[in-house]
């Protein structure tokens, strides 16, 4: 069984639709018993970082998800939770990745001026973890976000939005995408097909 993190962040549904295109079963859940005893953990998250860290604190779930030993996959919010901090809300997190969440630059290296929030599909490279098995780079995938995690030796891909930040990092069992899987096509659902089979 799956479990999927509810601390009430948004995308659970989006979430929860894409694992039963996938035939996965799961649960929505903040139990820690639970968390515990799946075989997977999700956590996603949508919104703003210091209040969806509060959320995991009140649930104590910011002590658990730390200590779980399958895999583990966070999106967007989700991901960046399990950095040491984000510039979003001046959010201390919790420290699984050592990489910091910065806030994507408004003009580019040349000068020029970029769009923040990063809405839409854009690239992936650098492909190095199991999550991308059967994906080549340059794969689309689709972004909704304004802050990102600072490239580090964890990063296991790339997209480069006025300057290079990762879109993926992995830590023993831990790994976190930027972007959402569940809203990526093909692409997505073969990542989330790749967590799922993991051992």
């Amino acid at each position: 069984m799956i479990a999927v993190v509810d601390y009430d962040t948004g995308n659970l549904r989006s979430v929860a639709e894409a694992l039963r295109r996938a035939g996965a079963e799961f649960r929505l859940t903040a139990d820690q018993r639970l968390l515990r005893e799946a075989e997977r953990v999700i956590l996603p998250g949508v919104g703003e970082a210091s209040s969806a860290m509060q959320r995991l604190r009140e649930r104590e779930l910011d002590r658990v998800i730390p200590s779980l030993a399958q895999p583990v996959l966070g999106i967007c919010i989700g991901m960046q939770l399990m950095c040491l901090s984000s510039e979003e809300g001046d959010t201390r997190c919790m420290g699984i990745f050592p990489a910091r969440v910065r806030r994507l630059p408004a003009a580019a290296p040349d000068g020029g001026r970029i769009k923040v929030p990063h809405v839409g599909w854009d690239t992936l490279s650098g492909l190095r973890s199991p999550l991308f098995d059967g994906l080549d780079e340059g794969a689309y995938v689709y972004y909704v976000h304004s802050f990102a995690a600072e490239p580090c030796a964890e990063t296991v891909a790339v997209t480069d939005y006025g300057g290079p930040f990762s879109a993926a990092l992995a830590c023993g069992n831990f790994f976190g995408v930027q972007f959402h899987p569940e809203k990526s096509g093909e692409t997505g659902a073969r990542i989330l097909r790749n967590f799922l089979n993991m051992k």
